[in-house]
């Protein structure tokens, strides 16, 4: 038994292997061609670097699609070769065949979770960096997450958000810092929400602190609405990445209740938060799903149909994940069952689906 494990598990890693280098390979080609016309004044020494950090993003995200290409074409070459009939024959079932697949895989799962959660946040940042600041030569659009405020500058000003809502066009707890040439600071302006409208802000109740060199004090006055022109609009502070990306699980469940005990609207990262567990153990649902398309499929087709197969399935699994991820952003599905309600259906599913093949 042993014998059957290590080959059954030898050839899952070699097309787990496999399937991770033809998708990040194919990827990348794509992804390289078309940054670089988009930024054509960017060095080659900028563009290395950026896709050092950027390529172990690109792996986690490829990895559930290239477990489910590796037990598809696994159990496919053993029914194609009679080895899996044999194996039935010799009284073995479905579950203890694919038993040492299904190990490796949760073993993956782990060590997924471990990247995204340990080693990509800082990535991440380390790639912004250099997109932001070596290659687009935009500073100001760099983010930083320390504590629980989201940091950006703009030529002479710098700001922070506690919580920033792209989809509404809204962000709360802001707070903008004014410098002069000398980098003296002249102006602080905080308000409780935002309202962004492409290079106009609308702030609403708030705070005006004025800092005068001619006068020993600070001059403060409140408001309930104010508008500020920015050089940054909302696409542009968007495009520098989801924040919650760039914190660990640990670091984003103290962001999330620092904000909340600030009264702040926390249902993106609480989302977010969720994500991070749903989304690691995605590899093992999706592998478990191919398992009886893979064996009920006969000796019939060959590696275009598997091929086939696990496109529409990796497709129709990260449809329905993607939009219970937007119906818990808003509000229609509690965070939790939002990042786990996709993995919860597929695993039933396929679980319903292997009972019918009664092997």
């Amino acid at each position: 038994m042993q014998l059957i494990d290590r080959y059954i598990l030898k050839l899952f890693l070699l097309y787990l292997v496999a399937g991770i280098l033809v998708f990040v390979t194919l990827f990348l080609t794509v992804d390289v061609l078309s940054f670089a016309a988009r930024n054509a004044e960017a060095g080659s020494t900028a563009l290395i670097k950026y896709y050092s950090y950027h390529t172990p993003t690109i792996i986690y995200q490829l990895i559930p699609v290239a477990c489910l290409m590796a037990v598809l074409f696994t159990l496919s070459q053993l029914n194609k070769t009679n080895e899996l009939t044999a194996l039935f024959s010799a009284g073995m079932s479905l579950r203890r065949i694919v038993m040492p697949i299904l190990i490796s895989v949760g073993v993956v799962s782990v060590l997924s979770f471990v990247l995204g959660d340990q080693v990509l946040p800082r990535l991440i940042q380390k790639r912004n960096y250099v997109e932001y600041v070596e290659i687009k030569k935009r500073p100001g659009l760099y983010s930083t997450v320390k504590t629980n405020k989201i940091w950006f500058r703009t030529e002479n000003i710098l700001f922070n958000i506690k919580t920033l809502n792209p989809e509404t066009a809204s962000a709360q707890g802001i707070t903008l810092y004014y410098f002069d040439p000398n980098w003296n600071l002249t102006q602080l302006i905080a308000a409780n929400r935002v309202e962004m409208k492409d290079n106009l802000w609308n702030l609403k109740e708030g705070l005006v602190t004025l800092f005068a060199s001619e006068s020993s004090f600070p001059l403060t006055k409140t408001f309930k609405d104010k508008q500020i022109t920015m050089n940054e609009d909302l696409r542009d502070i968007q495009s520098t990445s989801n924040n919650s990306d760039m914190m660990s699980v640990q670091e984003l469940g103290r962001f999330i209740e620092r904000n909340k005990e600030a009264g702040l609207d926390t249902l993106r990262y609480e989302v977010d938060y969720h994500k991070k567990f749903g989304f690691a153990f995605a590899a093992f649902v999706m592998s478990l799903v191919g398992i009886p398309f893979s064996v009920s499929g006969g000796r019939s087709g060959g590696t275009f149909k598997n091929v086939g197969v696990c496109l529409l399935l990796a497709f129709l699994y990260w449809v329905a994940f993607s939009s219970s991820l937007t119906l818990g952003t808003h509000g229609v599905l509690p965070p939790v069952v939002a990042a786990w309600g996709p993995n919860v259906l597929v695993s039933a599913m396929a679980v319903f689906f292997m009972r019918r093949l009664k092997r």
